[in-house]
């Protein structure tokens, strides 16, 4: 959100604080997990100085697990949790084992969604990007004495087989003292001799108490093309957005899926989000429809607290690489060029944010077809 914070005075207005050390106004915090099963594993711990706090774990693709504002998660945290990168998880569907949920999970570079076989290869879930440490991090903090109210966290993340595609992505994440939102930018560099086919998509999870039945929707708007097995539910006129409460119809692997094919602004923008009316919260998320073509609405409102839904911008699909070949939704990516992605997550309670979002579930939807 670009507009008002109700999270009290930006400590980013005073011209000189009267503090010693920048980190009581907010800034980034390094640090390695002691506890099993995420011991050894290197994290950052952001706070904004407004409200919003999130963790980015170093060692799984500078991916960002859990996040609160004013001390509620907005996010959805596995039984699981925080688990050291492992190669032996990124065969077939095992990405699911070591799932530690949280507000961002990158997937890819090289495929996204169910385990296929495709040119020759098998490829597993979401691909190898959860399982990949970051190396050559920089983290740069705050200092508001000099006049720097800036903090971001930078990181290179390396795709690389012998004989095979070798990619990096540098991703860097930025914020602002006395702002809640977090900016992020994935540059990819394909540094082969060759084309390489890539996908890209972004999960962004959510859960209770942001997610919470009765006071919570998704907010878009577009054309809504469900998946094969959630046509019952993406249907025109049912309130296909709202939270319900929890299902026995997603017990187990119960989901529901589609594709939205979003609205965007002139210059390709594209706004999402979710709202608790309730709490009076709105998270909101916005990115370019020329670097992520389509937007992904996951729900799995299960009985037994794997209580999540999410919203995920992407390049590809979901149904496995052999499908988006034939789809034509891969990119090539030619040797030595690079493809580069920007989007923001933002939390508010600011009234006419709320309104923004919901504004979007206004307008008129169109249920189409694969």
């Amino acid at each position: 959100m670009k507009r008002r914070q109700k999270a009290g005075p930006s400590p980013a207005r005073l011209p000189i604080p009267p503090v010693a050390n920048p980190l009581q106004l907010g800034g980034i915090e390094t640090s390695v997990l002691d506890e099993p099963p995420g011991r050894g594993v290197r994290i950052a711990w952001v706070n904004t100085g407004a409200g919003l706090r999130y963790k980015v774990v170093l060692d799984r693709g500078l991916d960002i697990v859990d996040a609160d504002f004013a001390g509620q998660s907005l996010t959805w945290l596995s039984p699981g949790g925080v688990t050291p990168p492992d190669p032996v998880f990124c065969r077939d569907a095992d990405w699911l084992s070591a799932f530690p949920g949280g507000l961002l999970t990158g997937c890819g570079p090289l495929n996204t969604g169910a385990p296929s076989r495709d040119a020759g290869r098998d490829w597993p879930l979401h691909g190898t990007h959860s399982h990949t440490p970051a190396r050559d991090v920089v983290v740069v903090n705050p200092d508001p004495r000099t006049g720097r109210h800036d903090f971001s966290i930078t990181g290179l993340i390396r795709t690389w087989r012998f004989f095979g595609a070798h990619i990096d992505l540098h991703r860097t994440i930025r914020g602002r003292l006395g702002r809640n939102v977090i900016a992020v930018e994935d540059v990819f560099t394909n540094q082969d001799d060759r084309p390489v086919e890539m996908a890209w998509l972004l999960h962004i999870n959510f859960g209770y108490p942001l997610l919470e039945p009765g006071a919570s929707e998704f907010c878009y708007c577009g054309t809504v093309r469900p998946r094969a097995d959630s046509v019952e539910w993406f249907v025109e006129g049912r309130p296909f957005r709202k939270v319900p409460r929890p299902l026995a119809a997603h017990r187990g692997g119960g989901e529901v899926f589609a594709y939205v094919d979003p609205a965007a602004s002139r210059d390709g923008q594209v706004l999402c989000g979710v709202v608790n009316r309730r709490r009076g919260l709105a998270l909101s998320v916005r990115y370019n429809k020329r670097e992520f073509p389509r937007l992904g609405n996951w729900q799995h409102w299960g009985p037994s607290g794997a209580f999540v839904g999410a919203l995920e911008p992407m390049t590809g699909g979901v149904e496995g690489r052999h499908v988006d070949r034939q789809r034509g939704w891969l990119m090539t990516l030619p040797p030595g060029r690079q493809r580069r992605f920007t989007y923001q997550i933002a939390v508010s309670t600011d009234k006419a944010d709320v309104r923004e979002l919901l504004a979007l579930n206004a307008r008129p939807t169109k249920i189409g077809r694969l």
